[in-house]
């Protein structure tokens, strides 16, 4: 039965093979069909154990030497005890070693808010299916943006929650002490309810009056068009009274972050992967390849000292930061064009990291929220709550949206 599925779905033509690996009519119902989350679909990203199918991790290599699953991610099960019924799985960068959304065996997944634009990845595939409406949760994964990049990019909700509140077993990792499970939808609201049916209930949600502060050296990596339509957010939401004070702080260096945030996934990433890829020279594609080569060079001093790094820069932020909320760009651009070169891509990803990873950093949950317009396309707010907020940053995120300039909840 499996196999006859994966077979339709690379012959159907209604099925974007640029999105999904595998769909079904449902894949896999829901268990409840008056639970919380009946009548959603979702969107799994092909990092996930669904039960009977192998995990192809975005590469055609990997997925012919997997195995089927024995039984579904706890992160999966809890969405289908919930009623949700799994739509199929969808397309991932490769290894989720990228945040473009660009894959080289199965092509770049289109952005439907910006058909110009890249989707944004490594969640590339369930974001697209949740912009397209063609499921209306994405599973997906955040290491280093991969949920609330795409999220910004196509006009999405998206949550990385507070790293291992969400169980990440039958999971396949790339860098455990930053692997994070989250979600992608289309409202706030539906993003509420995954979330309630998926966090542990000892999370507490932040008060409807967090305080707010903002970084201008975060602010000043975005490119101007963003920083402009953040100021413009900025100054109508304290016109309107949904925010209270903003002050502002001044945050460890982004760039000295950043780089011992890579060296440390990256050496990461290279125990997880390193002896499948150097047992299949050539499978991969050529930005990840060159990712994973990069990987492959970084010593065991090099991650003492990048991991002594991020450990003080983690209480250097837990101690500015406390239990505020730092508002930022969930990325530095609009969506890249689809036409860029590998050295643009390459920048872009390097400004977007710098700041993304703070959350990855410091474990700290963080929601993309499509409140800002640039360049004809949205952009999304990133609210940076203290570990445990996850629920109360929804909140605070849809109080922003009512008074947001360019958006309103639909």
């Amino acid at each position: 039965m499996n196999d006859d599925l994966e077979t339709t779905s690379q012959i159907s033509p209604a099925v974007d093979e640029r999105i999904w690996r595998l769909v079904g009519y449902p894949l896999v119902p829901g268990a409840d069909e008056g639970g919380l989350l009946a009548g959603e679909s979702v969107a799994v990203k092909d990092l996930f154990d669904v039960a009977g199918f192998p995990v192809g991790a975005g590469n055609p290599a990997f997925l012919a030497e997997a195995r089927p699953a024995a039984g579904h991610a706890p992160a999966l099960r809890a969405l289908i005890e919930a009623g949700a019924q799994v739509r199929g799985i969808a397309r991932t960068d490769e290894f989720a070693y990228s945040i473009t959304g660009t894959n080289a065996h199965y092509g770049t997944a289109p952005n439907p808010r910006s058909p110009l634009g890249l989707p944004g990845g490594s969640s590339s595939g369930p974001a697209a299916a949740v912009a397209m409406g063609q499921a209306s949760i994405g599973l997906g994964t955040d290491t280093a943006g991969s949920i609330r990049v795409p999220a910004s990019y196509q006009g999405l909700w998206g949550l990385r929650t507070t790293h291992g509140a969400v169980s990440r077993a039958g999971l396949l990792a790339l860098a455990p002490s930053f692997d994070t499970v989250g979600w992608i939808t289309r409202t706030p609201d539906l993003l509420r309810r995954v979330a309630e049916v998926s966090l542990p209930p000892h999370l507490d949600p932040l008060p409807t009056g967090g305080q707010y502060v903002v970084c201008r050296a975060l602010l000043d990596l975005a490119a101007p068009t963003v920083r402009a339509a953040f100021a413009e957010a900025l100054a109508a939401w304290k016109q309107s009274g949904a925010l209270p004070a903003v002050d502002e702080v001044d945050l460890p260096d982004p760039v000295v972050t950043r780089e011992a945030f890579r060296t440390v996934q990256a050496a990461e990433a290279w125990r997880e992967h390193g002896p499948w890829i150097t047992a299949h020279p050539g499978a991969l594609g050529a930005d990840v390849a060159a990712r994973f080569a990069w990987a492959a060079t970084v010593t065991p001093d090099h991650e003492a000292e990048a991991r002594a790094v991020l450990d003080r820069v983690r209480g250097q932020i837990d101690q500015v930061l406390a239990d505020r909320v730092l508002l930022l760009p969930s990325a530095p651009t609009a969506p890249p064009p689809r036409s860029a070169d590998a050295a643009a891509l390459d920048a872009v990803r390097t400004a977007t990291i710098t700041l993304t990873c703070l959350a990855a950093v410091t474990g700290r949950p963080a929601l993309s929220a499509p409140l800002l317009e640039a360049e004809r396309a949205e952009v999304g707010v990133s609210l940076l709550g203290p570990r445990g907020s996850d629920l109360g940053l929804i909140g605070l995120a849809t109080t922003l949206a009512r008074a947001a300039p360019h958006r309103r909840l639909p």
